[in-house]
């Protein structure tokens, strides 16, 4: 009777874990360099450390500005078809339950607000719904759906609108009124005033920023790739799916260069600057999910070398522990940078944030490492199991 209750809830794939360990380290370096949406460049730096602060900054972002955030909402999907799969064995509707687990991530989300507004998982929280729906939809229609989102049609249908009506001018994006009004209270308020600014000001304009630049058709879409990566067994180890990976990174490079190139010079090849703003976001959009498929691919191909592997799978405590991690970062961040706490955005560029990122990556995960040899999941991870499995009432 145990082999056959153990038998219905598929294992965990080492891979995935190792890979949203990569992910949230390098969302805590990214959000390190730029003091935490804190942007600040300190005075009388020598020139040297200023040309460094530059590489590094403008480094980092093409790296993983994007991306670490893509890999993030792919494996979102994945983590969404597992947890319905364990359940679909067992005979269980998972859909309800997920409702009520994306109302307990968006609680964990507004906790998180009061100390970074920039959070994600509100985002994840209700776009994670569009799940629901599509939950029994056949693969073909998954990603037909996933391709209709990954295009931008919203911002496909208003170039359009644009080119037909040549002397229309769009106004400026609404969240840049909201992203003037946070620094206010990010320069002369306390705790209680982030708090409060945070969780009104901040997300609103987080939340419109996401909508201005095309993340609420990119988050969804992504979704549903990770869940159709479920499906097809794309994580496991097998001849046919390195191959698929093998394919897939050939693929991500060919079209991220001349994505990459139309991002780019987007500006300097239509002066119309209300045009090029949004075929930038488009084709910005599109670079970042090829680049996101390069990392992918080669985390998952060189994960099988015996010699990578040893350092790779570093990252699975720190994976398994992501939410934990990505909020236990924004606590931490927001008192290291901000001005009720050290404050120290006034007096480190993007090469010191830098080492003060790597410094908090390797206490947590060394944290993370010790947490998990008595304990089998983190702590907000234990309480989000337990509050999605709470007994409403049914026997």
């Amino acid at each position: 009777m145990t082999n056959i209750t153990l038998n219905l809830k598929s294992p965990r794939i080492e891979v995935v874990d190792a890979l949203r360990g990569f992910a949230i380290m390098s969302i805590m370096l990214l959000h390190n360099v730029e003091h935490f949406e804190y942007y600040h460049l300190p005075e009388n730096f020598p020139t040297w450390l200023v040309a460094l602060d530059k590489i590094v900054w403008d480094s980092l972002f093409f790296l993983f500005g994007g991306k670490s955030y893509a890999i993030f909402a792919l494996l979102f999907g994945f983590s969404f078809y597992i947890q319905n799969d364990n359940q679909a064995k067992k005979g269980n509707d998972f859909r309800g339950r997920f409702f009520w687990r994306m109302m307990l991530l968006l609680v964990f989300g507004l906790f998180n607000t009061a100390f970074y507004q920039g959070d994600i998982l509100t985002l994840y929280a209700f776009l994670g719904l569009l799940l629901i729906p599509v939950v029994n939809w056949s693969n073909k229609a998954v990603f037909i759906t996933a391709v209709i989102l990954m295009l931008q049609p919203l911002e496909w249908a208003r170039c359009i609108y644009y080119i037909l009506n040549p002397d229309y001018v769009a106004p400026p994006n609404l969240s840049n009124a909201y992203y003037e009004s946070i620094g206010y209270y990010m320069k002369h308020g306390s705790f209680i005033d982030y708090v409060i600014g945070d969780l009104t000001l901040g997300k609103t304009a987080s939340l419109l920023w996401s909508w201005e630049n095309g993340r609420f058709f990119q988050a969804p879409a992504l979704f549903m790739f990770g869940m159709l990566v479920g499906r097809k067994q794309l994580f496991t180890t097998t001849l046919a799916t390195n191959q698929f990976w093998s394919k897939v990174l050939g693929y991500a490079i060919a079209f991220f260069i001349p994505l990459y190139f139309l991002k780019t010079y987007m500006v300097d090849l239509v002066t119309r600057v209300t045009l090029s703003n949004k075929l930038t976001i488009i084709f910005a959009s599109w670079s970042n999910v090829a680049f996101m498929l390069v990392i992918v691919s080669s985390f998952v191909l060189l994960y099988q070398k015996e010699s990578i592997n040893k350092a790779l799978s570093k990252l699975v405590p720190f994976g398994k522990m992501s939410l934990t991690n990505y909020i236990m970062q924004s606590m931490i961040g927001a008192f290291i940078y901000y001005r009720y706490g050290l404050g120290l955005f006034e007096y480190t560029g993007a090469t010191y944030c830098l080492l003060i990122g790597i410094v908090l990556f390797f206490i947590q995960l060394s944290f993370c490492t010790w947490w998990l040899k008595t304990h089998k999941q983190g702590p907000l991870e234990y309480i989000w199991h337990k509050a999605t499995w709470i007994s409403f009432g049914k026997k």
